[in-house]
């Protein structure tokens, strides 16, 4: 029976070896293909920035739009509560940029999901047929517009989406952040991006579309009530015949003083969310997961060498992988964190194992049921 357990164990690490390297490939060839993403035509754009609440680094964040070297362009900010303490702190910026950017506040839900019914709000009064929806809570350098809006000058491409990573945490919640998102999250990404001929989906911090692309597969209304909005824009966008483009450009994304338990807490909604919008693939990645199982089979084994060389072997592989995407990334201040990817590793397995039940998900002090098809309720 043991020898039969080992054997899985041995099965589930070899396959997390291929993963490893897998992602280490996809990575490379992703960063380091040649290609620029800046051109000459710079058509007007709107910049759309759902606010709710004041995030770490909020006035540096939202200064970054405002301060772009790009011609014409406007940054509208959306905040839906007419008491949220983030308004003086809009209304100030807003005064430092007057011609560039307006803030719109006590606007009406929509919807379940706040964050659209916001967007949806900022998109009526947007000026310009290109438009941009941003996180709140990441910072942009000022040829941020150029690297995000060149794509769409091909009209096949309807959406150009971005990764996103702390580029210097500074205390173990933010670090365990990055280490996920630039070890993990956007090698995973890479890898569904070449399995699947192509992106699929977009991710949440930085969505570049055309109105007319939004208006083809039925607006924003569409995503209103639904869990994991950013994924069903860019995968709605596919499905009426448009390319999805992941940009090279990579967001700093500033978590401060995030502890443990709340990067915890928002990686458990996105596991759910993954699982409910990918289905069958989410229960895939427990193949990735070659460190956890490293442990299990040197307990199992009573520590025997050839299982010693094993764990020494995956851990090995693991810690090329990450060094991969933190120099293609240009993260190298996460090399002062390298030593938390095993406690990364155990965080990602428990959230994936957490992230396979449960039809509840916590949003900025909200909870939200998850019911039949990913519709979201209060």
């Amino acid at each position: 029976m043991i020898i039969a357990v080992e054997l899985i164990f041995l099965f589930l690490i070899a396959i997390s070896l291929i993963f490893y390297a897998v992602c280490a490939f996809c990575t490379i060839r992703f960063f380091y293909d040649g290609k620029g993403e800046t051109a000459a035509d710079l058509p007007a754009v709107s910049i759309l920035i759902p606010v709710c609440g004041v995030d770490e680094g909020a006035t540096e964040n939202w200064t970054s739009f405002c301060t772009q070297d790009y011609e014409e362009y406007e940054v509208l900010f959306g905040v839906m509560s007419p008491s949220d303490p983030a308004i003086p702190v809009l209304k100030e910026v807003v005064a430092k940029f007057p011609d560039r950017a307006k803030l719109f506040y006590g606007l009406e839900a929509r919807g379940i999901n706040h964050q659209i019914s916001n967007l949806w709000h900022l998109l009526e009064k947007a000026n310009n047929e290109i438009v941009i929806f941003a996180d709140s809570d990441i910072r942009v350098t000022p040829d941020y517009l150029r690297h995000v809006t060149s794509p769409l000058a091909d009209p096949a491409i309807g959406v150009v989406t971005c990764g996103y990573c702390d580029r210097a945490p500074k205390f173990l919640g933010a670090a365990l952040a990055s280490l996920g998102r630039c070890t993990d999250f956007i090698p995973s990404v890479l890898v569904a991006r070449s399995l699947d001929g192509g992106l699929k989906f977009s991710l949440g911090p930085t969505i570049a579309t055309r109105k007319s692309v939004l208006e083809k597969f039925g607006g924003l209304q569409k995503v209103v009530n639904r869990i994991g909005s950013d994924y069903h824009i860019g995968k709605m966008a596919t499905e009426v015949g448009y390319r999805v483009e992941l940009s090279k450009y990579i967001l700093d994304n500033d978590c401060g003083r995030e502890t443990v338990k709340q990067v915890f807490l928002r990686e458990l909604r996105w596991a759910r969310t993954i699982r409910i919008n990918r289905g069958p693939d989410y229960y895939g990645m427990g193949l990735s997961y070659g460190t956890i199982y490293c442990i299990a089979l040197l307990l199992l084994s009573g520590f025997q060498s050839w299982a010693i060389i094993v764990s020494i072997v995956t851990f090995a592989f693991r810690f090329v992988q990450a060094l991969t995407a933190i120099y293609s990334m240009g993260r190298p201040q996460l090399l002062w964190w390298l030593w938390a990817l095993p406690i990364r590793d155990l965080m990602n397995f428990v959230i994936w194992v957490g992230g396979a039940f449960g039809q509840s998900v916590y949003w900025r002090g909200r909870r939200l049921r998850i019911q039949s098809g990913g519709i979201l309720t209060d």
